[in-house]
């Protein structure tokens, strides 16, 4: 029996392997950051540094991939006018935009602060980050949730498909 593959199929298995390339590691950020942080002070700037780095390098492409995957599913299948496509398009588009203007910037001013932070202090080991540092990464934490609480609901849709 020879093996079948449609072009639509193609694409929604690139469309899910872009979602969890783009977003996996970003998901687990809330938890991964913080265990970094108390156990591994010194190695934020590194940590955000990363970050920076997958955001601009990983999770912005990918999220374009995303879009575009998406848009040919939709196209191909009519499915522009269906609840579980619209609501994770605007996730979607909220997502890039969130990500774009306040992410990006934000964890390049993470690392900036961190690497200030660790080189002021003496003892091995120990860092005392910054009000400066504080507040940014209070911030950034409450951001990536967001961003996390997005992508699930986003996937929740698209998965379970309400409303169609």
């Amino acid at each position: 029996m020879p093996l079948a593959l449609s072009s639509y199929f193609v694409v929604e298995a690139l469309h899910i392997m872009a979602v969890v390339i783009a977003f996996g590691l970003p998901l687990a950020y809330p938890l991964l950051v913080p265990y970094a942080r108390s156990a591994h002070p010194r190695a934020m700037p590194a940590v955000h540094d990363f970050q920076h780095r997958l955001n601009q390098r990983v999770t912005a492409p990918g999220t374009v991939l995303i879009f575009l995957f998406g848009a040919y599913l939709a196209s191909k299948a009519d499915l522009w006018g269906e609840v579980w496509v619209i609501v994770p398009l605007i996730i979607l588009v909220a997502i890039g935009g969130i990500g774009g203007a306040i992410l990006d910037p934000l964890t390049h001013k993470l690392a900036e602060s961190a690497t200030r932070d660790v080189s002021r202090s003496d003892a091995p080991g120990a860092v005392q980050f910054s009000p400066e540092y504080e507040a940014l990464y209070q911030r950034y934490m409450r951001v990536e949730i967001l961003l996390g609480v997005l992508v699930l609901v986003a996937i929740f849709f698209m998965a379970a498909r309400p409303f169609a």
